[in-house]
């Protein structure tokens, strides 16, 4: 039991006394005026000489795709040109199948060669790089031509160690120690990942699904299953089993219209009142027996759009625009992404028309327990927890990452990330955040993929823009997410839109790895800031997992340390929810124990001055903050 120490002293008298324990301590200085972000605006074109735009941000590393991955004339394909109409109805990581071409010998992944195989011309993304996820010190980056793999020791200098050709998709990725999981799409993919493409409408060539490939010998990578689905896999969720570690679930999300029967047994398309049995409005999940990853199957492809009260397969939203003047929504016939949250037995999916909560307490089953819908929403692409599962980020594909949706005429709340919070378990939407209008007409830009930065008291995330980037925003306040940090390239050409920039950005163990579409993979850190102190960034990089996938979201717990008591001070004092000399007092006490001092009454009377001060406060945030450093500070005692 933490004894109650308010009493012993006065918030009026707490700085003196704290000090006066403390006589070497300088007091902490002045926050410094707040540095103005540069404009996004004009940047020069260019492929791997672009101009640049950064704020608050380091960009420590840049690796150019590895060679077999990159073609020159496939990355500067013209979609448009400024002026001309965009196709909504057309997305970046749903490109049109069939119009690929393979520069790569499959026979040969580890080198992936330039041969040139034979195809009736080079389709959008044929090289395009896509997800990531991540291992011990592996990185392992996804793409519509296969994926690769670099040695991450030293994240700012990452070294590629591993090419696996293996056409078909947008190739999202997952990892569990040797094992990456690997999506396909595409019409071209093959079950023995070769070049050729597949003729017909219904060949036993072709693969759609869920690939399991061996990497533990990196001169040898090996697929050991391929999961066929119906409509194939568009993206995909590895889900833990809740008590048996050698056992994993994976959610697949296909986007494709279902396959014919010919060519995978039981696949039959159509809406559920006319046939009960369609492979649309489900979700396919996988049973992988880890150490037998060859037995890998599927066992169940639940109903989660069900309306529950009258059975109605088809239950969510039918398309369309919900009121005048808004979006035309998608309808709800399947999911995008699903983020699972396994600590917190939830999943966050972004499906068509809505926004949906799951119920994952039973992964083989998981059941829809909220969902929403909302005018300014296009396409809902995907989700991201807050890390006290409070609240989700639902982001808007508007245009599909094909469009310009960044520029001055834009509307702010098209193409955004929504926030919503969950309130006795139903979603309720607060707050928009959308980067400022300073893209131009030939700069493919709209909310996409991100996650979470570990700063304790703050809900931060990084992520994509696509060629507009990559932004960090404080989205604490739901109703008031604000950006504190950035990076922007120029197009990759002058005179029309050509499709690049950053697919995703994601934090992992103290570094942002952000896959750009046609340049390759970058690597930031951040920069202190008033924005974001160097106590805030230090806490945050003490967080590190060893394995980590993008949709598989980690619970993270701040150890006992003074930088993390220094970061919840920080944002004390940002929020002015101290007065200044009780401030001095308190980052008195906590330099002390970092220098090995602890003086129990000391502390005892900073744990009474915050909790008092938690009492008086009127902000949620900072309640929490101060009840936070209050508790860290009883433990130390």
């Amino acid at each position: 039991m933490t004894p109650n120490f308010r009493s012993m002293v006065s918030l009026a008298a707490l700085g003196a006394a704290l000090a006066a324990c403390s006589p070497a301590t300088e007091e902490a200085a002045e926050p410094a005026t707040a540095v103005a972000p540069p404009s996004r605006a004009d940047l020069a074109p260019g492929l791997f000489d672009a101009g640049t735009a950064i704020w608050n941000l380091e960009l420590t590393a840049s690796m150019r795709p590895p060679e077999g991955f990159f073609d020159y004339d496939t990355a500067m394909i013209p979609l448009g040109v400024p002026g001309e109409a965009d196709d909504d109805d057309e997305d970046a990581d749903e490109v049109p199948q069939d119009e690929t071409v393979e520069t790569a010998d499959a026979d040969d992944a580890d080198t992936a060669d330039e041969a040139e195989a034979e195809s009736s011309g080079p389709g959008l993304l044929s090289f395009a790089n896509s997800d990531l996820a991540f291992t011990s010190d592996r990185v392992i980056m996804g793409g519509f031509h296969g994926f690769n793999v670099y040695d991450a020791a030293n994240p700012d200098s990452p070294e590629h160690i591993l090419s696996v050709v293996c056409p078909g998709g947008q190739g999202d990725v997952s990892v569990h120690g040797n094992l990456v999981f690997f999506s396909t799409e595409q019409n071209r993919g093959r079950l023995d990942c070769g070049n050729g493409g597949v003729e017909g409408d219904s060949s036993p060539e072709r693969f759609l699904g869920v690939r399991i490939f061996d990497i533990s010998d990196l001169n040898a990578p090996r697929q050991v299953a391929a999961v066929q689905t119906c409509r194939g896999s568009h993206t995909h969720t590895l889900v833990p089993h809740p008590t048996d570690d050698r056992t994993a679930y994976i959610y697949v999300q296909g986007t494709n219209s279902p396959r014919p029967d010919s060519e995978l047994a039981g696949c039959s398309g159509g809406e559920p009142d006319e046939n009960p049995e369609t492979a649309l409005y489900s979700i396919d999940i996988i049973e992988v027996p880890l150490d037998a990853p060859e037995q890998a199957a599927i066992i169940n492809r639940p109903r989660i759009f069900t309306d529950y009260e009258t059975g109605e397969i088809a239950g969510l939203w039918a398309g369309g625009a919900l009121e005048d003047g808004a979006q035309t929504s998608s309808s709800t016939v399947a999911c995008h992404d699903i983020t699972v949250y396994p600590e917190m037995g939830l999943a966050g999916g972004a499906c068509g028309g809505n926004g949906i909560l799951l119920d994952i307490t039973d992964p083989v089953n998981p059941r829809r327990i909220s969902d929403l819908a909302d005018p300014n929403m296009a396409y809902w692409h995907s989700a991201t927890f807050s890390n006290d599962a409070s609240k989700i980020i639902f982001t808007d594909e508007w245009g599909g990452g094909l469009g310009a949706r960044c520029q001055p005429d834009d509307p702010q709340d098209w193409g955004a990330d929504l926030i919503a919070d969950i309130v006795d378990g139903e979603l309720q939407r607060r707050g928009f955040f959308k980067i400022p209008g300073e893209q131009s007409a030939i700069e493919n830009c709209v909310a996409h993929n991100g996650n979470i930065i570990p700063v304790p008291g703050r809900d931060i995330m990084v992520q994509a823009w696509y060629s507009g980037g990559l932004s960090i925003i404080d989205f604490t306040d739901s109703n008031n997410p604000y950006e504190i940090a950035f990076f922007d390239r120029g197009p990759l050409g002058p005179d029309a839109l050509r499709v690049g920039g950053y697919w995703a950005t994601y934090w992992h163990n103290g570094r942002i790895w952000a896959p750009e579409i046609a340049r390759g993979l970058d690597v930031f850190r951040l920069q202190a800031s008033p924005m974001l102190t160097a106590s805030e960034i230090a806490a945050a990089e003490l967080i590190h997992f060893d394995e980590a996938n993008t949709q598989t979201q980690l619970h993270v717990t701040w150890p006992d340390e003074p930088v993390v008591a220094m970061a919840y001070l920080d944002q004390i004092e940002r929020a002015e929810a101290l007065d200044p000399a009780t401030i001095t007092g308190v980052r008195a006490a906590i330099e002390a124990w970092s220098s090995g001092q602890v003086d129990g009454d000391v502390l005892a009377a900073a744990v009474g001055t915050l909790g008092d001060a938690a009492d008086a406060s009127g902000s949620a945030a900072d309640v929490h903050r101060l009840t936070e450093l209050g508790a860290m500070l009883a433990r130390i005692q």
